[in-house]
């Protein structure tokens, strides 16, 4: 089955915040994600909780889609020990849907066609922007529960295959880089 995000979810815009001393909430970034999409853990409250209405208070589950410039990716947020809000680089997508996880949902906007149509809708000259339109008129291919269920079993061992394969190279550098010491003593 297909649907529409507009039928799946609410989605709004980051909340613009300015850094302040006496801080009590983190204010997310793209520059706080790392390349696995999770927040870096570097990452420090900058911003006061007054005024921040509550629903721009991110919930466990929430998709942090990040909208502008050239590194366009979703991120499912995950609590931290603040409390968090997003920037406006960031459009927050709340799933209502039960039908619809929000891992999958994240990894199926993270999937190089659709994030390939997304960059090609998107305007501005000097900071690309992918629209708030653009993203709620994407349809999104939602299969059983079970099926999300094991398409994101299959993406985590796929994760967990390259880190090994990664590390596995990096051990042979060193193997070889022995080697060749050993020789040249």
């Amino acid at each position: 089955m297909k649907q529409k995000v507009k039928f799946i979810a609410t989605i709004q815009t980051g909340l613009f915040a300015k850094p302040v001393s006496k801080a009590g909430a983190l204010y997310l970034q793209t520059k706080h994600f790392n390349k696995s999409l999770t927040v870096n853990s570097f990452i420090h409250p900058s911003i006061s909780m007054n005024g921040v209405a509550e629903k721009h208070i991110l919930k466990q589950g929430d998709i942090l889609f990040a909208a502008k410039g050239n590194r366009n990716f979703a991120a499912c947020f995950n609590v931290l020990e603040y409390p968090s809000v997003a920037s406006t680089s960031f459009f927050v997508i709340r799933l209502h849907d039960k039908n619809v996880l929000p891992e999958y949902f994240e990894w199926f906007l993270n999937q190089l066609e659709v994030m390939s149509f997304l960059k090609g809708k998107a305007k501005g000259t000097a900071i690309a922007s992918i629209s708030k339109t653009t993203i709620s008129d994407l349809e999104i291919s939602i299969p059983s529960i079970h099926k999300q269920k094991l398409i994101l079993k299959i993406q985590h061992l796929r994760s967990r295959e390259k880190k090994l394969a990664e590390k596995k190279d990096v051990l042979r550098k060193k193997i070889i880089q022995q080697q060749i010491m050993n020789a040249i003593k």
